[in-house]
């Protein structure tokens, strides 16, 4: 074997001239939304809202209780008594302060140009809003009588999904940078009581389902005739069933919360 420019090549092929494909992976160099699409957009929303709630609110950047109610943060009472169902996943696009949201969708621009190139788009769209939702349920089960909102419950299944994924495709430094990030949040999740313990938890453990999902797919556990469109439609629909279980739960867990209410 001869040592070349792209690696280890037998004395034939040596000679020959190889065509080099810079970043192969899909994973993004530069600062584009070409690789990462749904991350632009969640990271756009997420903004534009910011600025809906300095509007509604007195015009600073530290958002009230009150600006977060009325534009859909999650509150047991309003998911069980109002039906207001949706709240459950608006409450993931709405934030406190600029330091919240800044820091959420740093996080989320980091995470979501190294994760959604790598496994496509339409799976991590689901794999998000999967992990926003059982975020919720967890936030109603734990804490049903306060209000919350932000999306770091959405970002911590991305979290999540990300250590699954580099772990099953042995890519241990990944791993590792992702499994200390994961244990950091959750010392300050548990440390700080401000902080939605349910939301975080919650979105952890899709994540990680999410990304078992994937990996399963990708070591063949489905079956080894399966194609890959085949195989992308069970994990889309498995990730998806667990989007719907999660609000499901959700709504069950703001009726469970119903003494807390009362009292």
């Amino acid at each position: 074997m001869t040592p070349t420019p792209v690696g280890m090549r037998c004395p034939e092929c040596a000679s020959q001239r190889t065509r080099v494909v810079r970043n192969p992976t899909g994973t993004p160099s530069a600062l584009s939304a070409g690789g990462f699409p749904a991350t632009a957009v969640l990271i756009a929303i997420n903004v534009v809202l910011y600025f809906v709630e300095i509007v509604h609110g007195s015009g600073g950047t530290s958002i009230s209780i009150g600006t977060v109610y009325d534009l859909g943060g999650l509150w047991g009472p309003a998911v069980n008594e109002g039906g207001e169902w949706w709240r459950t996943i608006a409450s993931g696009f709405l934030h406190y302060s600029i330091l919240h949201i800044g820091f959420n969708m740093y996080l989320l621009f980091i995470l979501g140009r190294l994760l959604e190139p790598s496994i496509g788009t339409l799976r991590f769209v689901v794999l998000y809003f999967a992990s926003l939702l059982a975020g919720s349920f967890c936030a109603l089960w734990f804490t049903p009588d306060a209000v919350s909102a932000g999306a770091s419950g959405a970002i911590f299944g991305v979290i999540g999904a990300t250590f699954v994924i580099a772990r099953g495709r042995k890519l241990d430094a990944i791993a590792g940078q992702i499994g200390i990030l994961i244990v950091i949040n959750l010392v300050f999740t548990f440390a700080d009581t401000g902080v939605s313990l349910g939301a975080h938890v919650g979105g952890l453990v899709a994540g990680v389902l999410c990304g078992l999902l994937i990996v399963a797919g990708e070591q063949g556990r489905y079956g080894r005739n399966l194609s890959r469109e085949n195989r992308l439609m069970l994990e889309v629909g498995a990730m998806s069933a667990l989007a719907i279980v999660s609000f499901i739960l959700a709504l069950a867990a703001a009726s469970w919360g119903a003494p807390y209410y009362l009292g």
